[in-house]
């Protein structure tokens, strides 16, 4: 886990190992499954879709990937990765596209992040805001970002000639059951 660079605004960055082949796979089965009828989308704004939810057991590449980012963000938290559940979506922006200031403070969330799957070079900054100060963070394949899930945030322009995906995901306190 890396050092924030801006302690005033509260994130962090860390790297997947083995980041390459875990997104090979995590591209092909998104490609895959991205038209299927059981992706559920949401959140429509400017004529796409911003978040598809494909479900997990459908796509066993999210394994490491969600294991490796629950222990990133109880680390973030400072407590046991055991007690943290996740939830998570794609975010598949080609180019032109953006994603508008938001938070994701709806519900019972305790830390918010995204891992990037594919991020060509000028596919849009993520942009923290806090306390009047604002923070960029430009995505790399195979880095997480954990951040307060009240914390305003966007994500620029794609201005790549590709496609930038990514995935979302929001932590709360595991349900027993």
């Amino acid at each position: 886990m890396s050092v924030n660079p801006c302690a005033s605004v509260p994130y962090r960055v860390s790297r997947l190992p083995d980041a390459a082949a875990i997104n090979r796979q995590l591209r092909a089965g998104f490609e895959a499954l991205a038209a299927s009828a059981d992706v559920v989308r949401s959140h429509f704004f400017a004529g796409r879709y911003e978040n598809l939810y494909v479900p997990r057991e459908r796509l066993p590449a999210l394994e490491p990937l969600l294991g490796a980012a629950c222990r990133g963000a109880a680390d973030f938290l400072g407590q046991p990765q055991r007690e943290l559940a996740v939830g998570f979506w794609f975010n598949c922006m080609q180019p032109g596209e953006l994603t508008q200031p938001h938070r994701h403070d709806e519900d019972d969330e305790l830390v918010s992040g995204v891992y990037y799957v594919e991020a060509p070079p000028a596919c849009g900054d993520l942009v923290l805001r806090h306390a009047g100060l604002s923070v960029r963070v430009r995505p790399v394949a195979g880095q997480f970002v954990f951040f307060p899930p009240d914390l305003l945030h966007e994500v620029e322009e794609n201005r790549s000639g590709a496609t930038r995906l990514s995935i979302g995901m929001n932590f709360g306190p595991r349900r027993n059951p």
